[in-house]
């Protein structure tokens, strides 16, 4: 896995460099977003990993995939991604651009994990909650995983917030233990 976004990471600040530089980087976020679904897709990639198809067939295969939807850099980026060997690594760049983009602007990514449903203006509180304490802009997704019992688990970068109940029960268990 480090290998892969090793050779990701390249791709995805020079794309984040022609963006930044253009001002497009909401416009290359969707590009290199749209193209990395496009690459996961299990037909698709049986034709990319098809020693059998030429490279142009693959090219112009993608390209048609993509047409009218990207720019003419975003197909330059295709071409060069195919001359490379390099067309299924676009999650991992997709994944590196988000992460600069997201520098950039100042925000981090967070999962709000709860056991119910919460409404739209608790997760607003917990989110204007995060943003005080980091100090930084927050994009939230929020999952309910009902294994949790009650409370939530907050997750942003390496940084876990566990305030559920089965949290506060493990650590108790674990405490009496000692």
């Amino acid at each position: 896995m480090a290998e892969i976004s090793t050779i990701a990471r390249p791709y995805a600040q020079a794309i984040f460099d022609l963006a930044k530089e253009k001002n497009q980087l909401n416009e290359w976020s969707a590009t290199v977003g749209l193209l990395a679904k496009i690459v996961e897709d299990e037909q698709v990639k049986a034709i990319i990993q098809d020693t059998k198809v030429d490279v142009s067939d693959k090219e112009k295969f993608i390209l048609d995939i993509c047409k009218g939807k990207i720019t003419n850099e975003g197909e330059n980026f295709i071409k060069l991604l195919i001359e490379n060997k390099r067309l299924l690594v676009l999650p991992f760049i997709s994944d590196s651009f988000e992460e600069l983009k997201a520098n950039e602007e100042g925000t981090v990514a967070a999962t709000i994990v709860v056991a119910t449903k919460i409404s739209q203006n608790e997760t607003d509180g917990i989110i204007k909650n995060l943003e005080k304490k980091l100090n930084k802009k927050i994009e939230a997704t929020v999952k309910i995983d009902e294994s949790i019992l009650g409370g939530s688990v907050i997750t942003v970068g390496d940084t876990v917030i566990d305030a559920s109940v089965k949290g506060q029960l493990e650590s108790l268990a674990f405490k009496m233990k000692a």
